[in-house]
């Protein structure tokens, strides 16, 4: 069975990649974006990639989001390409 690539998730995981840096770009209210954000977006990519990878990735997005000066690291990106990459490759060798 082919796995098949799933443009709307990397499309989707762009777009929430993007949010996050957005408060790089605007001065002054980055810091309350990333409040409001950390905790969404962890949620958010708990909720797109359930399990234990979910879990992981939502922690590390909420620490990366809330950190100042992190907010560049794509976690969402990142995390769809060790899912559809990496975890794809490793179940194959099964």
């Amino acid at each position: 069975m082919k796995n098949r690539f799933n443009w709307k998730k990397l499309v989707l995981s762009l777009i929430l990649d993007a949010i996050g840096v957005i408060s790089f770009s605007v001065p002054g209210i980055g810091e309350f974006q990333d409040v409001i954000w950390a905790p969404l977006s962890a949620y958010i990519l708990m909720k797109m990639y359930p399990g234990q990878t979910g879990k992981i990735a939502g922690t590390i997005e909420f620490i990366e989001e809330i950190l100042p000066f992190s907010d560049f690291i794509p976690t969402f990106t990142l995390t769809f390409i060790y899912t559809n990459l990496f975890q794809t490759r490793k179940d194959a060798r099964k």
